[in-house]
């Protein structure tokens, strides 16, 4: 073979192995940026390092497409990326569910995705406590303290000539109930449980709204069952004497205060219907919600010639028949 054959043959042989090299160069450059994509998109799906500490209500407004979902979800710190989200689930799903969301802790952007295309809101039920004697007021804050966006002014607009009748209960709603849907449930809970008494209101010759007003007084007034039977009577006697009730509580109602706080000018306010001691009957409205005790005592009240009573510095109920043996009580337990 002829040198010049055998440099032409080195030579193929010396390109070929250029070749190869380059081969294995492009494919490694290829296999590192494919990797280097993967891992990017990896890191890109998993919750982003900001997610919040703590449980967070997110909301989907109804009618929301998937790019504003996207926005919001970036927004808030549920997902790091809003294209790949979008991409994936328009290729996954193509819709989503409006609604409220619950997040409680990290989750990747495939699991956020699938809870939004499956309508999987995670919330919790609320349990929320309103107390015996609690006003329209107070079971407002105690609901919006508890609940997702309650506007209490609201639901004291849906209330408005409901007061008392906003049953005091263990309550357990989603958190995201509406002011509307709130108040019919304490309502109709008040009709389900004023329901077994209904003859024994028709046999009291006064009205519902009296009784639960009645009602709301005892529940300020007494602390115990016998004492609310006991009061209830004291209470009824002096209606039917047609002497005012002259009851403290109602200024708890009107003007936040107590016994201790209240001023002879607030004794002498003829302006003010809820003053017992200037207007004869029972004040125009309930002061509060009162339990099921307060309403039994004012139907099933213990009866006796009793006028007064005053509580001790123990909490005792003592009762009285004058004001001149009630004035002696006064001096005896309370020292005035």
């Amino acid at each position: 073979m002829s040198k010049a054959k055998n440099d032409d043959k080195a030579e193929e042989r010396k390109q070929l192995c250029f070749l190869r090299r380059g081969l294995l160069l492009a494919s490694a450059a290829l296999y590192l940026f494919l990797a280097s994509v993967l891992v990017w998109g990896y890191l890109q799906t998993r919750a982003p390092q900001d997610f919040p500490v703590k449980d967070t209500y997110v909301l989907i407004p109804y009618g929301s497409s998937i790019d504003t979902a996207a926005h919001i979800l970036k927004e808030k710190h549920i997902i790091k990326n809003e294209q790949i989200f979008r991409l994936w689930t328009r290729y996954r799903y193509d819709t989503i569910k409006s609604g409220d969301y619950l997040f409680k802790k990290p989750e990747s952007l495939w699991s956020v995705s699938g809870r939004l295309a499956n309508g999987k809101y995670g919330l919790d039920i609320v349990k929320i406590l309103v107390k015996e004697g609690q006003t329209r007021r107070q079971i407002a804050k105690t609901l919006s303290d508890k609940m997702l966006r309650f506007n209490p002014d609201k639901f004291l607009l849906i209330t408005k000539d409901k007061e008392g009748f906003l049953f005091p209960d263990t309550y357990h709603f989603l958190p995201n109930a509406t002011e509307e849907a709130v108040a019919k449930t304490m309502l109709d809970n008040f009709n389900k449980k004023i329901a077994p008494y209904r003859n024994d209101i028709e046999k009291s010759k006064m009205t519902l709204s009296e009784i639960v007003t009645l009602a709301s007084l005892v529940e300020r007034e007494a602390r115990n069952k016998k004492d609310r039977k006991m009061i209830a009577g004291v209470l009824l006697n002096r209606l039917r004497i047609g002497m005012p009730l002259q009851v403290d509580v109602t200024w708890f109602y009107t003007h936040g205060k107590g016994t201790p706080g209240i001023t002879l000018r607030d004794l002498s306010d003829k302006d003010n219907p809820y003053n017992t001691y200037r207007h004869k009957g029972l004040p125009p409205t309930p002061i509060g919600s009162p339990g099921i005790s307060s309403i039994e005592a004012v139907l099933h009240p213990i009866k006796s010639n009793y006028l007064f009573y005053l509580a001790d510095k123990k909490g005792i109920t003592h009762y009285s028949r004058s004001y001149a043996e009630h004035q002696q009580k006064r001096q005896i337990y309370l020292g005035h």
